[in-house]
């Protein structure tokens, strides 16, 4: 048994899960693209590819994970996953994807690409799945991570082949969203992913910047913790940075340096003496 997640945290939560479910031992695979934001028109072609690439190379200069562009390679992933069906014939695949974008779209892009092995694909979707916290209260949880290990008993139970209908209905929904090609996707419900400007998020993101002078990494942090809908803090980073340019936040310092070497504050904003101290010594 083999085991895909769409997030790093997961890795050690399934791992967890693993232990205590011992007849589901196997290896923990991750997908680790953001299938959700980003364009993904030609994405099985090599200049597609080469384009989503790109994009995420500029979105992660000068980010604390700059040089992790290089690292992703989901396109390897799959190409040894694969490989691994073809030398196994027993070997059973578990997608686990909670119920937000991020994972849907990530199932989306992989599983056109497991058709051949029908039958051997399982999934297990936490789509509208009650569960219980720490505290023993009752919550419907979006992010497998939110899910405490002891539960996923329950949420082993889920598990299903993909069918052969899915199989050729839900390629053309995602070949229809990368025709579509907007730099974001988000979940309307069950597994129904719709395009959405680049511009998404901007709201929530200027909500969370205010007349006074703060940290960049402090209004991202903000952004990250109230958003309603959940995208990552590269996004978020390089939104705020694009907002900039187009004057609807106010700067000091210089955005195309790390994320910790700028201020950020809503335009026309009075100057206090605090603030004239720190522009005349950033300039």
């Amino acid at each position: 048994m083999l085991h895909i997640v769409f997030n790093e945290s997961e890795v050690a939560l399934m791992q967890q899960v693993l232990e205590l479910e011992e007849d589901l031992a196997g290896e923990v695979w991750q997908i680790k693209d953001d299938f959700a934001v980003g364009p993904i028109q030609a994405i099985y072609e090599p200049e597609g590819y080469q384009q989503r690439r790109d994009w995420w190379k500029t979105l992660l200069e000068n980010s604390p994970y700059a040089e992790q562009a290089d690292l992703v390679d989901d396109k390897l992933t799959v190409h040894n996953l694969k490989k691994k069906l073809e030398e196994e014939p027993e070997l059973e695949v578990w997608i686990w994807m909670g119920q937000n974008q991020h994972d849907v779209s990530g199932y989306y892009w992989l599983m056109p690409q497991l058709r051949e092995f029908q039958g051997r694909i399982m999934v297990l979707y936490m789509n509208n799945l009650p569960f219980i916290n720490e505290k023993g209260n009752i919550f419907y949880p979006s992010w497998l991570h939110e899910i405490r290990p002891s539960e996923f008993r329950k949420a082993r139970k889920l598990a299903r082949p993909i069918t052969l209908s899915e199989f050729e209905v839900d390629p053309d929904e995602w070949k229809k969203l990368c025709d579509e090609n907007a730099i974001v996707r988000i979940l309307e419900g069950g597994k129904k992913i719709v395009s959405k400007d680049e511009t998404f998020y901007d709201d929530e993101l200027l909500k969370n910047v205010t007349g006074e002078w703060q940290k960049s990494w402090r209004v991202l942090s903000n952004t990250l913790n109230r958003m309603k809908i959940k995208t990552g803090d590269v996004f978020i980073m390089w939104r705020m940075k694009q907002l900039v340019q187009e004057g609807k936040i106010e700067v000091l310092g210089d955005i195309n340096k790390g994320w910790k070497e700028f201020d950020v504050r809503r335009p026309g904003a009075p100057k206090t003496e605090t603030a004239n101290a720190a522009e005349e010594q950033a300039g």
